[in-house]
């Protein structure tokens, strides 16, 4: 069939919004008209080639949509389902699967090989140039094929836009402070860098029940909505969060300081240790340049103050389990999802989104689909 899809086709241009051919699914996938993709900052980072990905590649990797045809095989969905997309897959039987942390699924270590998760492409050019769908997904068509193992079924009555954002952003900023900082009730939280997955950081110390959550951003748009989801304070650096966190604590700084940058740096590690306390938790979720090693820490008060750096992905959690949760706290008011939509645009304004994005101008940008 033929679809519109946002292809990247060289480092730094411009997506091209172009006509595209989609085969049929194959064994063990299903055919997906997309309602909904959020624009998340790890696209930029294809991009701009920090994150080195298989081109020409369909972008987005935030998703929602309808089941419209299954592929032989397919058993856990049927025609009509809607799905949000997982952009870590999970097969259910690796190690990681198997030990309920389905964030880690070893299918994860093919996501950013040419082609589908089967084998083979799904996805070519009007001349026939095969083209690979980013993290296996590329929500950023009309259409996509999708393997059932990065499917997970919704309710229908939710919307789209919220439906996307579980995807990766809310999920991951979420978990961050739910499950890998571990915030308990009357924590001093900070929160570093107010995207989509920072304010869902926000939002999650806020829920477990965080006593101060301090939103650390430059942009003023971004530090004032912070407040709308549950910070409490707000600072435009660390060095600024660093005074304020001392003052709240009489001194003994933050339980946990969380990097939601829209790209980690390892020059952020050495103040983020300094504005946590002994004992306390650094967690670094955010993507870095693929080739970046070095990091600034002080070795002797990392250890001597029984301190913990931890990376995370995808909140730590299982999304199969934690994509369903966060969408019936959404229903249930307790999960603010498009509160954090601030624009909407069709996919022809896909430059024009990350464009916005760039300027601040965003906590999250969605490309909805008629």
């Amino acid at each position: 069939m033929k679809t519109r899809a946002a292809v990247l086709r060289e480092v730094n241009a411009p997506w091209s919004v172009e006509e595209i051919e989609l085969d049929d699914p194959q064994p063990r996938e299903i055919l997906v008209k997309t309602l909904a993709a959020g624009m998340c900052h790890s696209d930029e980072h294809a991009h701009n080639g920090s994150m080195t990905v298989p081109l020409p590649v369909v972008g987005g990797h935030e998703g929602a949509g309808e089941v419209i045809a299954l592929g032989e095989g397919v058993t856990e969905f049927e025609v009509g389902d809607h799905v949000a997309c997982s952009f870590i897959p999970s097969c259910g039987k690796c190690t990681w699967c198997a030990r309920g942390m389905q964030n880690l699924c070893d299918l994860g270590a093919h996501l950013l090989e040419p082609g589908m998760m089967a084998g083979g492409f799904r996805h070519h050019s009007g001349s026939g140039e095969d083209i690979t769908p980013l993290l296996k997904l590329g929500t950023f068509a009309e259409h996509m094929v999708l393997s059932v193992d990065s499917a997970i079924k919704i309710e229908k009555d939710i919307p789209a836009g919220p439906a996307a954002l579980v995807s990766c952003g809310v999920t991951t900023g979420y978990g961050s402070a739910v499950n890998r900082a571990d915030v308990t009730a009357g924590d001093t939280v900070v929160v570093v860098g107010c995207g989509g997955v920072g304010m869902s950081a926000v939002q999650g110390a806020h829920a477990a029940g965080a006593k101060n959550v301090i939103a650390v951003d430059p942009s003023e748009f971004k530090r004032e909505s912070s407040m709308n989801f549950g910070a409490t304070h707000t600072a435009v650096s660390m060095e600024e969060a660093t005074a304020l966190v001392g003052e709240l604590t009489m001194g003994v700084m933050a339980d946990s300081t969380i990097l939601t940058p829209g790209e980690l740096t390892g020059e952020m590690i050495l103040p983020a240790q300094f504005l946590t306390r002994k004992g306390g938790t650094v967690v670094a979720t955010a993507v870095a340049n693929e080739a970046s090693m070095d990091v600034s820490l002080n070795l002797f008060a990392f250890a001597m103050m029984n301190q913990e750096l931890k990376g995370c992905l995808f909140g730590s959690t299982s999304p199969r389990k934690e994509i369903p949760n966060l969408l019936s706290m959404y229903q249930a008011g307790q999960l603010k999802l498009d509160e954090m939509i601030t624009n909407t645009y069709t996919l022809d304004q896909v430059n024009e989104g990350y464009a916005d994005m760039m300027a601040n101008k965003n906590i999250r940008g969605v490309i909805t689909f008629d």
